[in-house]
């Protein structure tokens, strides 16, 4: 079964961007698919995770699992561990992953957990 990493491609971290540059949020989608989604992974754009005081921010989310959004992921120095926490998260039935067994900055960097959908 797969499971999406929403990619929020508006968050500009609290800055103004100037006329013409990319949003590190769609720097972050853009970094993210040049490295390639973890095997049962979606990588999906969407304009607006509503935590743009936080951004570049992600979500993880999939069918009957817990989903969880992250804040202030760098473009440039946190694709690995979003693509191992992707992946990780992937390998779950429930979406919970243990606590040691995620990248550190899904460890400090949790702004939600929302409940899995009832069916």
């Amino acid at each position: 079964m797969s499971v999406t990493l929403h990619v929020c491609t508006t968050c500009t971290t609290g800055r103004a961007v100037a006329e013409g540059d990319q949003a590190p949020g769609a720097r972050l989608l853009a970094a993210l698919r040049r490295a390639g989604a973890p095997a049962g992974v979606r990588i999906e754009p969407v304009e607006c995770l509503s935590a743009c005081d936080h951004g570049c921010n992600i979500a993880l989310t999939g069918p009957g699992r817990w989903s969880y959004v992250y804040r202030g992921l760098d473009p440039d120095r946190h694709v690995a561990d979003i693509l191992a926490g992707a992946a990780a998260y992937a390998a779950t039935a429930d979406g919970i992953v243990p606590w040691r067994e995620r990248p550190v900055i899904f460890r400090k960097q949790s702004l939600a957990r929302i409940p899995p959908m009832e069916s």
